[in-house]
């Protein structure tokens, strides 16, 4: 098991890794919409904070060897879950088909009072 730490994408903000690579495989932690940067929340809609989620997520599984193009599953927290097909429009951006596997559930509260989480399993370039 290793760790993957990148400065391209937000610092863990508690106990745990931003990702870890197990095997071939590459498991995200959740991944908020803020700028790795700035440090600051990117966006105050539900389209622009998926784009820097997503913008993260990328990064993040870049530093560790994949791609965006690599996930086989996510899972996706929001806030509103009226904002469902806005997010899905987004979702569309940056995953292709076949589209990974993917959980979407709306969520009460999340980290820094965002609207959109999401985590990521992808497969390692070999």
């Amino acid at each position: 098991m290793k760790e993957i730490r990148t400065d391209r994408a937000p610092a863990a903000i508690g106990p745990y890794s931003q990702a870890i690579e197990a095997g071939d495989k590459i498991f995200t932690s959740g991944v908020i919409p803020v700028d790795p940067k700035t440090g600051e929340i990117s966006g105050a809609d539900a389209p622009a904070q998926a784009r820097q989620a997503f913008e993260n997520l990328r990064a993040l599984l870049e530093a560790a060897g994949s791609d965006i193009g690599r996930v086989v599953k996510t899972t996706v927290f929001i806030k509103n879950m009226d904002d469902f097909a806005k997010i899905n429009e987004v979702y569309s951006e940056y995953f292709r088909t076949p589209y990974p596997a993917r959980s979407c559930v709306e969520v009460a509260r999340l980290p820094k009072d965002v609207l959109i989480e999401v985590e990521a399993i992808a497969e390692k370039q070999i």
